[in-house]
This record gives C-alpha cells, sequence and structure tokens, in this order.
C-alpha cells in the first residue's frame, strides 16, 4: 500500500510540472507571437527587439516579475503603434486631398502634355487647321537637322495661345480658296503678342483692276568691283543653258522692264543671287540660316540685307508687296509635305499679282515629282511660265534623284 501510494504522488506530481511546463510555453509562444505582430505592423522605427531570455533566465524556469514588465512594456509599445498609424493615416488623408485639389487644377489646363508613346501636339478646342499649323511634322527618314530631333516645330507667337477663339477664327478659311479679307483683325491679334501668326494654305485677294508697277528712275551704279565674285559663284545665273540653268537676264526679260524691282532670295547662301541683282538696279533680301559658317555676317559685309529666317517661320511681309521670290536647293524634298505646302502658300501670299516665284533646282525622286510636287504647285495656284526637268548627274543615277527647276507666275487676278 505505502509503494502504491508512493508512485502515484510521483505520477501526479510529475502530471502537475508537465502542465506548468505547458502553461508556461503557452505564455511565451503568446508574448512572442504579439511581439512579432507589432514589429510587422509598426515597422523597424520601433526597434522592437525581442528578449534575450535565455541570457538572463534559464530555460525552462521563469520569473513571474520578469514576464509580467516584459508584458507591461508590449502594452506601451502596442499603445505607441497605434498613435504612429494614426499620424500616418492622418498624413494619408491629407497627401489624397493634395494630390486631388492638382489633378483638378491640371484638368483645367488649355495645354496637355503629350503621351509618350504617341508624341502629339494637343491642344483643346482648336481646329484640324489650326493643328496642321502649329503641330510638329515628321522629317522624312534619311534627313536628321543639327539639333538632333526628328521633328520640325513651326513657330507660333506665344500670345497666340492666349486668344483661343480669335486664333480659331483666324485660322477658318477654305483650303486651297480665297483668303478672307481680315487684315485689319490679323494686325490686331500681332500687336496683342500673336506674332508670328501661324501660315495659311489659302490665296490671298489681289486688289482690283490691278497693273504693273511704274520701273524705278535711273541710277547710277558703279561699285562693279566689291564684290568677290570669282570661283563658280562668278557665273552662277549668268548664262541661260535652256535646261535646269536659268540665267538673270532671260527671267527678267518675261515682265516689262523695270517692274521688278524689289524680292527675296529664300535661303540665299552668300548672297551672291542679291549681288546679281543689285546689278540690275533690284533690291533683293536674303534669308539664311549660319549653319556651317558666318552666312548672315558676309552677306552683310557685301552691302546686302540679310535676314535670318528658318523655314518654318512665317514670311514677315505683307501681302501682295514683293516682284520676285528666289528659291535654290533650300526648298526640296527634306522639307515635311505639309510644311513645304504652307511654304508655298505663303510665298504666293507676300508676291504681289504678276510676281515670279524662281524655283531653282527643286531635287526629290522620280517618284515624288509627278505623284507629289507638281500637284501640290497646281493647287496653289501658279501659272506655269517655264518648267524643267532632269536627273541628277552626281548620283541621281544610282538613286533615281532628280532636279526641276521652275519659273511660276502668281495670277493677275
Amino acid at each position: 500500500m505505502g509503494s502504491g501510494a508512493d508512485d502515484y504522488q510521483k505520477r501526479h506530481s510529475h502530471n502537475q510540472q508537465l502542465h506548468a511546463k505547458y502553461k508556461l510555453k503557452m505564455l511565451v509562444l503568446v508574448i512572442l507571437t504579439n511581439l512579432l505582430t507589432i514589429y510587422i505592423f509598426a515597422g523597424p522605427s520601433l526597434s522592437l527587439k525581442l528578449p534575450s531570455y535565455t541570457n538572463h533566465i534559464p530555460f525552462p524556469i521563469w520569473d513571474s516579475n520578469h514576464l509580467l514588465q516584459e508584458l507591461n512594456s508590449t502594452k506601451q509599445q502596442l499603445a505607441t503603434s497605434y498613435l504612429l498609424l494614426d499620424e500616418l493615416h492622418h498624413k494619408l488623408n491629407s497627401t489624397n486631398l493634395l494630390v486631388q485639389a492638382l489633378l483638378m487644377e491640371q484638368s483645367k489646363q488649355p495645354v496637355k502634355d503629350s503621351d509618350d508613346n504617341n508624341d502629339k501636339f494637343i491642344i483643346d478646342g482648336f481646329s484640324d487647321e489650326v493643328m496642321l499649323a502649329i503641330a510638329p511634322h515628321k522629317l522624312p527618314l534619311g534627313y536628321s537637322p543639327r539639333t538632333g530631333s526628328d521633328e520640325i516645330y513651326p513657330p507660333l507667337g506665344a500670345g497666340c495661345l492666349r486668344y483661343q477663339e480669335e486664333l480659331t477664327k483666324y485660322m477658318s478659311y477654305e483650303i486651297g480658296g480665297e483668303c478672307p479679307v481680315d487684315d485689319v483683325f490679323a494686325q490686331r491679334l500681332m500687336l496683342r503678342g500673336c506674332e508670328p501668326l501661324p501660315r495659311r494654305r489659302c490665296r490671298v485677294k489681289s486688289p482690283a483692276n490691278y497693273v504693273e508697277p511704274n520701273p524705278l528712275p535711273e541710277s547710277y551704279y558703279d561699285c562693279k568691283d566689291c564684290f568677290d565674285l570669282q570661283g563658280r559663284e562668278k557665273k552662277r545665273r549668268m548664262f541661260d543653258k535652256g535646261g535646269l540653268d536659268y540665267g538673270i537676264d532671260q527671267v527678267l526679260k518675261v515682265k516689262p522692264q523695270g517692274s521688278i524691282r524689289i524680292g527675296l532670295d529664300k535661303g540665299g547662301g552668300t548672297g551672291t543671287f542679291a549681288a546679281r541683282m543689285k546689278e540690275r538696279n533690284i533690291t533683293i533680301i536674303t534669308s539664311t540660316m549660319n549653319l556651317d559658317g558666318p552666312f548672315n555676317s558676309f552677306i552683310a559685309s557685301r552691302g546686302l540685307i540679310p535676314i535670318h529666317l528658318s523655314v518654318s517661320q512665317r514670311l514677315p511681309f505683307f501681302e501682295n508687296t514683293l516682284d520676285i521670290v528666289h528659291s535654290m536647293h533650300v526648298l526640296s524634298n527634306w522639307i515635311p509635305d505639309t510644311m513645304l505646302e504652307f511654304n508655298l502658300y505663303d510665298i504666293y501670299r507676300v508676291l504681289r499679282p504678276g510676281g515670279l516665284f524662281w524655283l531653282d533646282h527643286f531635287f526629290c525622286f522620280g517618284s515624288q515629282l509627278n505623284q507629289t510636287y507638281i500637284p501640290m504647285i497646281d493647287r496653289v495656284g501658279f501659272k506655269k511660265l517655264r518648267w524643267n526637268a532632269g536627273m541628277k548627274l552626281d548620283r541621281g543615277i544610282q538613286k533615281n534623284e532628280w532636279y526641276f527647276s521652275a519659273l511660276l507666275e502668281k495670277p493677275m487676278s
């Protein structure tokens, strides 16, 4: 009996110890789980560190006071985490309100940012014709301007975008038809800062009962040795070979003597055309860019008039004013078709009725000649006085590249 009671007592004591150990392990597991949860949700800013029990309390014997201290500390850290989360939630709400305000303000702006995958210049409310006149134009393959871009942006006065209704009205017309008589309206836009104006694809109305101008009075000119005309410039345009090379005197003969008095050489290089025309008492303004050389300064040193002007800019002349416009090489197939058409209409605009457009050595591919450029010139409305085409001798045979020269006239009515 005594031995059985002792065995029972030992087994009961052993079971109590196992039960106590089990409760203790469960308590440790709960505490560790809570600490891990706080660390995950509160982030590293709390710098919570799990207690290193093995350094202070021999496992599996635990001190109850130490556990209570750890539990109280855990409660304080949990309360701090709640405060931090509440503060973060408040900041997040404030940020959301700020983003909403910025988005509402952005939606009120007239100009929208271009899509990275669809690089287009988009302005709300403008007509298609306005967009064609001011939007970028892709350069043909194989041509790369010195700016490093594959597009050309036509210049437009910054003030134009402030007068959307007026600009839309100015660009409302029949394409290829007669331009509205809106000189006063256009100049009012210019005085408001909308300069340069966008170019238009319409023909300005010629004055009623227009007649050829009277010749200028004869003047004495004795500066034939002022210019260095040696080299290839010496004979350029001096002789008419009946083909692509027109002579100045032969071109002038198509109009009454003395009626050609003032004009523009578009992309005139060093100004030789203007110098030759000055010998004939004709004033020519030479537009050029200073690419690869000081062309504007060189032209001015010859006593001529340079103007720094790109092919994408509206010509700074009033309509129906110039007697002749000349261009060699600059107007060619490197210019996007739409931009070239704007150029031709702009030249038509500034020429007076009966004025001459000398298109000198325009180069293109053979397929473009009949499909693109002849129909384009016909649409603008020029009358053909002379027309010559021929394959380029240097490399045209291999690449089917052609030149054509033309002497065109703006109709009298």
